[in-house]
């Protein structure tokens, strides 16, 4: 793990920003915006990587491709972890610079099908983005898109460029969704082969459906009902 800003705008093996995907997903994303400030471009990247991919913790990736940011570019849905990936990325390859990093949250709103499979309601390395905008650092995570968050009465997370968007803290009734556990920090490029083992270690059976891309139904959201 590296700090200092300016360590966080190089390409890197999972963070591929200089990776035509991904530079065409930027492309997209900041289409007529060239005018913008960093925090204007960091605000629009956000947006594009919460709402333009589905959030789905049902089909997590069980290898290490599946983690390279120009892969998650052309996936429909994916969850927390990809997400970061390629905003993390995406902000690199506009010049911004961006580091992955993971937090282990408690979800007390998790859904009964999501609980089954984990066996737990504690999710290790949820995904997150810190980004540094005009000498700020920011912790942001753009896992849960916007129409998931309607259906399921969860409080949208929306970053202004003035304050983190980390954590859906509670849900839309202000009963608690999301409690912070620990923060395992932010990496230029993230640790996937370690996460691969605890993952597979702490979810066998999440891990297992995975492999076998049992057809769960349609799981934009893990609080589905």
């Amino acid at each position: 793990m590296i700090s200092g800003a300016s360590e966080f705008l190089a390409p890197t093996r999972f963070v591929d920003s200089d990776s035509s995907e991904v530079r065409e997903f930027v492309a997209r994303g900041l289409k007529g915006a060239s005018d913008l400030s960093p925090t204007g471009k960091a605000i629009r990247l956000f947006d594009a990587v919460r709402d333009q991919i589905r959030y789905n913790p049902f089909d997590i990736g069980t290898t290490a491709d599946e983690y390279r940011a120009s892969r998650i570019a052309g996936k429909p849905t994916n969850y927390c972890v990809p997400k970061a990936i390629l905003l993390t990325a995406a902000l690199r390859a506009a010049g911004i610079p961006a580091a992955v990093g993971f937090a282990d949250v408690r979800n007390h709103l998790n859904s009964s099908k999501l609980a089954e499979l984990m066996g737990t309601d504690l999710f290790i390395y949820h995904g997150y983005v810190a980004v540094w905008l005009d000498g700020r650092q920011f912790k942001v995570t753009p896992a849960f898109n916007t129409e998931m968050c309607a259906r399921f009465g969860v409080r949208q997370l929306i970053f202004d460029g003035k304050s983190d968007a980390l954590f859906h803290e509670f849900d839309s009734k202000s009963q608690r969704h999301m409690e912070y556990v620990n923060d395992r920090g932010w990496f230029l490029d993230p640790p996937i082969g370690q996460l691969l083992e605890d993952f597979r270690a702490a979810y066998p059976k999440l891990w297992q459906s995975s492999i076998d891309r049992l057809p769960v139904r349609d799981a934009a959201f893990d609080g589905g009902r």
